[in-house]
């Protein structure tokens, strides 16, 4: 069983994941809970642990106070947010998992499944590290986002992201400074996670940082250069959406 402590000041929001655990969960056992910061500290210390279902904002401090107060842990974490579009991005970026209030069943699930296959707090500690600077983040581009691979996590920032080539299920992500990563995420994948404003899939096989285009060469869908001096073509059923993007 994955011993569970829920952390919400709600008492509803409370009662509302413990109903939704035993419905959607049954591996989940909920051994305690707490209704702020300064009550889950001696909880977390007493029972160890293994997730935690974590509201961000309560009355007696955050989220992020009470895992700074404990310091070094082993537990999954799951974020409980109301935190508006914008800042949710922040935490996809990161790889860390979050659910909107009010929560669905169905995500709960997925984000419990995802808990119980990492091990411990293995990693959680950087990529929280990483999602308080893309929470204070100003600007997207300023932002790192986290790039799963065979042997873990590689953090990079969005601006320096060149562009992204598809590796058949995997995709392989090439840097500014000439460094390549590859992810065992596919492009479809990124094309959902990055922002539009800045990333467009010109062609099946590849998306491109708008910020990095050096120049378009006209034809049937025509091509882009890039700043490595690539050269990527751009699907004619694209061309149009992304003239339109490159001249905004």
């Amino acid at each position: 069983m994955i011993r569970t402590l829920l952390v919400d000041d709600e008492p509803d929001s409370i009662l509302v994941l413990r109903a939704l655990l035993e419905i959607n969960c049954p591996d989940v056992a909920v051994i305690g809970e707490a209704d702020g910061v300064q009550a889950a500290i001696p909880l977390i210390t007493k029972e160890s642990p293994d997730l935690l279902l974590l509201d961000i904002s309560m009355t007696d401090g955050s989220a992020f106070d009470l895992l700074s107060a404990l310091g070094e842990f082993d537990f999954q974490v799951i974020f409980i947010s109301a935190y508006d579009t914008h800042a949710l991005e922040a935490f996809k970026y990161s790889a860390v998992d979050y659910l909107l209030k009010p929560v669905d069943g169905g995500q709960l699930k997925n984000a419990v499944n995802r808990a119980i296959k990492r091990s411990g707090g293995k990693g959680l500690e950087e990529r929280l590290k990483v999602l308080l600077g893309n929470l204070g983040a100003l600007q997207v581009s300023q932002q790192k986002i986290a790039v799963p691979t065979i042997s873990g996590l590689t953090f990079v920032f969005l601006k320096d992201i060149l562009r992204i080539e598809s590796s058949g299920s995997y995709a392989n992500i090439i840097l500014a400074d000439g460094k390549q990563v590859m992810t065992v995420r596919s492009i479809r994948e990124y094309e959902e996670l990055l922002p539009g404003s800045i990333f467009y899939r010109v062609h099946n096989s590849h998306i491109v940082n708008l910020n990095r285009v050096q120049s378009y060469q006209k034809g049937r869908g025509g091509y882009v250069i890039m700043e490595d001096d690539s050269s990527i073509e751009v699907a004619i059923r694209r061309k149009e959406e992304f003239l339109r993007k490159l001249l905004k």
